[in-house]
């Protein structure tokens, strides 16, 4: 295949003709419940460029909502790929075993936080794995309550909406819900401040907060497990304070309750790191991970403790299509691809040509209430001027300008009003500073 040409250039109006009649095939043809956030259908994609049917080129930002990590159709991913399909696509894991599942699991161990026995077990998506450390959680502690957080995501089965905090689009008219689910609040900074400097700053104060609510309406002795995202992604890329988790892990620590860290969106390098919870220091009893394990393959995988990974009985974990081989292939060549290529880095140099950028519009515009994130998962949340009321309006129309200016980027936030950048680490920097150009010009026309 010829490599897609990493220039951004329109063809068409977004969307094209071709991309046109498919939107009308989709309304015909598949559920309404499925929605799709670009109006353009894609047909080839690598590097930092998604180009469409109608040949329009566009900079990725989104990285397929942070899956594509290491580039859309990463060489050794493709290559690993077809090489397993020649072999065998399937046999079940649970029937006929094979190494490279093996493989993947001793990567994980290898990998995630930690320096104790460790153990893993594959899945197919995020919300099957946190499902799955849910129930190991439950098994090891013979306890049934979990916490989860303001403004969280886990996922949209029925028990990982039941974990979710936003109702709409992902609850809203799904229920009833998954039961003894408790929420406590999230360190959030940028609107901690309003109740003080010191909750906004304070990650051990922001956590004895969440503490409290969970000794009152939960108690620990209920409590199997807390499951918290390290970086929020869904919610708003929300960064707590210093401190929040490691007060957080202490008090499960001390409390015979397992500590869950959700990293399906910030693991494998994405905020500078290979997993977010090692820029705090702390090693989560479990950590759940999928999009970038296996470079746009589904796969998803618990991790964690091997006295708590061991608790649930033989084959009380498990699934048909459980770390299928050719998904395992794709995880071991991701795996490959950002050790060697040194992609840990590259996200931390993008954090900085990000984060100044921003910074320096931040500087000129007071819609601009926050710029924050780690490595390439960096967001901004826009407000009204001369204030924090979110401001999901402008966030709507700079989504739709940067979209029909051939730049893909994302929002998200409980409130609708943050625009979220995952630009996949095989991003130029020139691409990368052109798609900001654009969001910037965007943002002056809708002053």
């Amino acid at each position: 295949m010829t490599a897609v040409e990493q220039t951004r250039h329109l063809a068409t109006a977004i969307p094209g003709p071709k991309s046109s009649a498919l939107i009308d095939r989709k309304a015909a043809a598949v559920s309404r419940g499925v929605g799709t956030t670009m109006p353009v259908y894609a047909a080839r994609a690598g590097g930092g460029i998604v180009e469409d049917v109608d040949g329009n080129r566009l900079i990725d930002l989104g990285s397929g909502i942070a899956v594509t990590t290491i580039g859309n159709a990463a060489p050794r991913v493709a290559a690993a790929v077809a090489a397993q399909a020649r072999e065998f696509t399937h046999t079940c894991f649970m029937v006929t075993p094979y190494e490279q599942y093996v493989d993947v699991c001793e990567h994980l161990n290898r990998l995630t936080p930690g320096t104790g026995e460790k153990r893993s077990a594959l899945f197919n998506t995020g919300s099957e794995a946190v499902e799955n450390a849910i129930k190991i959680a439950r098994s090891y502690t013979r306890k049934q309550a979990v916490v989860a957080f303001d403004h969280a995501y886990h996922g949209r089965t029925n028990l990982t909406m039941a974990l979710t905090a936003k109702s709409m689009p992902y609850k809203n008219g799904f229920g009833p819900f998954a039961p003894e689910i408790y929420r406590a609040p999230l360190s959030y900074p940028f609107r901690d401040a309003e109740f003080g400097k010191e909750l906004a700053t304070d990650g051990e104060l922001a956590a004895r907060r969440a503490i409290s609510v969970i000794d009152k309406q939960v108690g620990a002795d209920n409590l199997a497990a807390v499951i918290i995202e390290p970086i929020q992604g869904e919610g708003g890329f929300i960064v707590p304070a210093p401190g929040f988790l490691a007060t957080l892990l202490a008090w499960c620590r001390d409390n015979n309750v397992v500590f869950i860290a959700d990293e399906v969106q910030t693991g494998f390098a994405r905020t500078g790191a290979m997993f977010a919870c090692e820029h705090e220091g702390i090693e989560p009893d479990l950590i759940v991970t999928a999009k970038g394990i296996a470079g746009g393959l589904p796969l998803s995988a618990v991790t964690g403790r091997a006295d708590i990974m061991d608790a649930p009985h033989v084959s009380g974990l498990g699934g048909t299509y459980g770390g299928n081989p050719v998904a395992c292939a794709a995880a071991l060549a991701t795996i490959e691809t950002i050790e060697s290529d040194g992609l840990v880095a590259r996200a931390a140099a993008i954090e900085t040509l990000m984060k100044d950028r921003l910074h320096r519009l931040q500087a000129d515009d007071d819609r601009i209430g926050d710029v924050r994130g780690r490595g390439a998962m960096i967001a901004v949340e826009l407000v009204k001027p001369g204030g924090i009321e979110p401001d999901a309006e402008l966030t709507k129309a700079l989504c739709a300008a940067a979209h029909s200016q051939g730049v893909i980027v994302l929002s998200c936030g409980t409130y609708g009003n943050v625009l979220r950048f995952l630009p996949p680490l095989a991003i130029s920097d020139e691409l990368l500073n052109e798609g900001l150009d654009v969001l910037a010009a965007a943002l002056k026309e809708l002053a």
